[in-house]
């Protein structure tokens, strides 16, 4: 058993639900909810969690299970588990540096980091905190195009993995939390959330001297967005609906690299994209954040599986919050998974080693199923897991 904090907080933090509530103590309501909810009434935010609970696994005894392998190849390069931690924005607005905590918290674990575009740590800041570590860059399309191909090229040039292009957000979902709570950036003092602000100095007290984190990777897309309040204020203010199919040919055409596709939810969407070249897709639907009405990516999981796991790695992500849930995906046929909140909520609680200690939980449970379900290699790990023979 793990302990994280001090004094009169201390409890014992033994699962992601227990650091989602050290983050929810730590934070102003605000904040908290800004990273922790969905669009609309959070249908797709609870039917993500609620697909895995659908699937149980039958396991097989009397094996040896002392030694287990949870090592995995993952866009034909080894990593330590089949999991990568995806793409988020604004994590410095939960702890100073977040994303360069969680970078260092993944690249220490031996596994991919996805950096975001509005992320509050720029590209080269990045390369910098993680020389040696996995770099996937997460480009959403901008309006003002040149830019795009700016920051592609940035990451190009500092050595970036892969190119992740998000293809779910041509407008921003309506989050509805954020509207409850008077959300913006920077932070508008108001009646509903200044007592707020003021019950949790642990968090104002550093925004305060620090000042607002800057999201630098979009600092001068243009003359009307040079700042954060203008950059952050509306989700998908900045991103380009007429986005379509010729335009990310252009795109596998620029990069020199593995390029990825996040949020595919249909088979014939993810045909299209093995067809242009593309190296992986993330079933996704933005974390329940965008469609509310949407499925959920475990549920679109077999069938796209079925359909291109031949031509092109296959990962998933939305609801992943205990280790079990890592084998369930690849045994639907996910070749890794990605995470957002739980490294989030890790590092809102304590930084890089909250992260740390996201990943380590993780781990120890996917370990830990392994061996209750008598497999001792990710290669085992197959739908038979599901049968009773």
């Amino acid at each position: 058993m793990r302990f994280f904090g001090s004094g009169a907080s201390r409890q014992s933090t033994y699962s992601i639900e227990a650091l989602r509530g050290r983050a929810r103590e730590r934070l102003p309501r605000a904040v908290f909810d800004f990273f922790d909810g969905g669009a609309e009434d959070e249908r797709a935010l609870t039917a993500n969690r609620n697909a895995f609970g659908r699937h149980q696994l039958v396991p097989y005894v009397l094996r040896d299970v002392s030694e287990v392998s949870l090592a995995a190849n993952i866009l034909g390069t080894p990593s330590s588990l089949p999991l990568a931690v995806g793409p988020t924005g604004a994590a410095g607005f939960g702890w100073h540096k977040g994303d360069i905590a969680i970078a260092r918290a993944a690249a220490g674990a031996g596994i991919p980091y996805g950096l975001s575009t509005s992320a509050t740590a720029s590209i080269e800041e990045i390369a910098e905190a993680i020389p040696q570590g996995r770099r996937w860059f997460q480009a959403y399309i901008l309006k003002n195009r040149h830019f795009t191909e700016k920051l592609i090229a940035r990451a190009q040039a500092a050595g970036f993995e892969a190119l992740m292009i998000t293809v779910d957000l041509p407008v921003g979902g309506k989050r509805e939390r954020d509207y409850r709570n008077d959300f913006s950036i920077p932070f508008k003092f108001t009646c509903r959330n200044f007592l707020d602000f003021a019950l949790h100095p642990r968090w104002s007290l550093p925004m305060f001297f620090r000042g607002v984190p800057r999201m630098p990777n979009l600092i001068g897309i243009d003359a009307a967005t040079t700042d954060t309040k203008a950059l952050a204020s509306s989700v998908g203010r900045n991103y380009d609906p007429s986005f379509d199919w010729d335009d990310l040919r252009r795109v596998r055409d620029l990069w020199d690299g593995k390029l990825i596709v996040k949020g595919v939810m249909r088979v014939s969407d993810a045909e299209r994209a093995a067809g242009l070249g593309c190296d992986a897709i993330v079933i996704s639907n933005h974390g329940g954040r965008q469609l509310d009405a949407g499925l959920a990516p475990l549920a679109a999981l077999p069938t796209i599986a079925r359909a291109v796991g031949g031509e092109v790695e296959i990962m998933v992500d939305g609801g992943i919050r205990r280790g079990a849930d890592i084998v369930v995906a690849l045994a639907l046929g996910a070749k890794a998974v990605l995470i957002g909140r739980p490294t989030l909520y890790g590092m809102c609680a304590g930084g890089e080693v909250g992260a740390m200690l996201a990943l380590d939980i993780l781990q120890d449970e996917f370990r830990r199923t392994m061996q209750l379900c008598g497999l001792t290699s990710v290669s085992q790990i197959n739908s038979d897991i599901f049968k009773t023979d």
